[in-house]
């Protein structure tokens, strides 16, 4: 079996790697824009890579080559920063998106597996979980759901007009792990949060609100779900979260902190203002998606991909703390801890010239 996963390099698509490793007779082939570089060890080391911009004009040609002959394709990659940039985020998210669909038509490929996200969802309860019939429309004042309920409309439309193609969404909440550590806090707290008091398991302040309810899932565990879905026979969407409930208070007792009650335009207004003066890299949309989106049941992955979390929500953001602590990463650029990169420290404190922008 030929499965070529675009975004393999990524925190999803890496985890993706190593769970495949285990199937017999699978050939994979990786899609980036930047590759690990050569003798990045396992998992990288064991895969095809093409190097490919989905968001480039010329990316459906290019890409139905690489789709050329395969049993399936796996769409994970996202573009998250920089966040300043909306039309160059719109153009590898949406437009990127479009390419590889394109191209999986063309090619003929038989089975198209995309990665979606709880932030596809409309705004919902925090009281109990919704099935995948929520509406996936968004949440307006996020751009990252709206682009996600954009991608999700489009393939709306091509279930309609290609009924023979096979395509799954999965809806995973938060994915953690150790290794994704500098990613994260590169992607979502910028290279000035003390990430390092968490070494010492302590969080000393978190922020509350009764609608900061978010579930969490280990990135082996969301593997492992892609994995069941690429090599079964289903379709449609899966929601994919583990227990429990990561709410402000858990997170608190857990890590030895406090809770600090914040309203809502609070949290607007300063996620806004610090990300104005690029303090951090995150805008007001993603707290907007925070307070919004809404809980998730799992009930058909269980059911239907036979899937069941190994990780529970807790220890994997434990992991993760962790491993933003350790400064973790691997050889993959998108993980990779390298200082001199686009986010770190020192890249931001280098001179720069004449209009050149804080990469967030």
């Amino acid at each position: 079996m030929r499965i070529v996963v675009v975004g393999a390099s990524g925190n999803v698509g890496t985890a993706l790697l190593r769970r495949l490793r285990r199937e017999r007779d699978v050939q994979v082939v990786g899609v980036a824009r930047r590759l690990p570089h050569a003798g990045a060890g396992e998992p990288y080391d064991e895969v095809r890579w093409h190097s490919c911009d989905i968001g480039s004009p010329d990316a459906s040609d290019e890409l139905t080559g690489l789709f050329s002959g395969a049993d399936a394709v796996v769409h994970l990659a996202w573009q998250i920063q920089p966040s300043h940039d909306q039309r160059q985020l719109h153009r590898t998210n949406v437009g990127g998106s479009r390419a590889v669909v394109d191209a999986v038509l063309r090619a003929g490929v038989p089975a198209l597996v995309y990665a979606s996200s709880i932030g596809t969802y409309a705004p919902g309860p925090k009281d109990r979980p919704v099935s995948e019939r929520w509406p996936a429309t968004g949440v307006a004042a996020s751009s990252y759901s709206r682009d996600k309920a954009a991608v999700e409309e489009m393939l709306d439309g091509i279930e309609r007009t290609h009924p023979a193609l096979r395509v799954v969404r999965l809806r995973p909440g938060l994915i953690f792990q150790r290794e994704a550590g500098t990613e994260i806090s590169r992607y979502f707290l910028g290279p000035f949060a003390p990430v390092r008091l968490l070494r010492f398991g302590w969080l000393p302040l978190v922020p509350a609100h009764r609608r900061l309810r978010m579930q969490a899932v280990h990135a082996d565990d969301v593997a492992d779900a892609y994995a069941r879905a690429i090599l079964g026979d289903v379709r449609g969407a899966f929601n994919v979260a583990a227990d429990p409930v990561l709410t402000p208070e858990l997170v608190a007792r857990h890590f030895h902190g406090w809770t600090v009650p914040v309203a809502a335009p609070v949290l607007r207004a300063a996620a806004a203002l610090t990300w104005r003066a690029r303090l951090q890299p995150v805008d007001g949309g993603w707290v907007e998606l925070a307070l919004n989106a809404p809980l998730m049941s799992s009930e058909r992955a269980e059911t239907e991909l036979g899937w069941q979390p190994r990780v529970d929500a807790l220890a994997a953001l434990r992991e993760l703390f962790a491993g933003m602590a350790d400064r973790a990463g691997t050889h993959s650029p998108p993980l990779s801890a390298t200082p001199t990169l686009p986010g770190r420290p020192a890249a931001l404190l280098k001179a720069r010239p004449a209009g050149h922008t804080n990469p967030y």
